[in-house]
């Protein structure tokens, strides 16, 4: 018995790392995506400002 619940909270350690890292990912992932879109409004407001045409 004993050694059942040893390997449960084992298994449920790595759950919940694994689970803490996924969001972590998710969570950088959302950073640069949303670096990147205001990076491209910068540039084209920029572009609007001067008159450039993006094509």
């Amino acid at each position: 018995m004993a050694l059942g619940a040893f390997a449960f909270w084992q298994t449920m350690d790595k759950v919940h790392v694994w689970i803490a890292l996924h969001q972590d990912e998710k969570k950088e992932k959302l950073a640069k995506e949303a670096e990147i879109k205001r990076i491209r409004e910068e540039l084209l407001r920029q572009n609007q400002e001067r008159g450039d045409s993006i094509l």
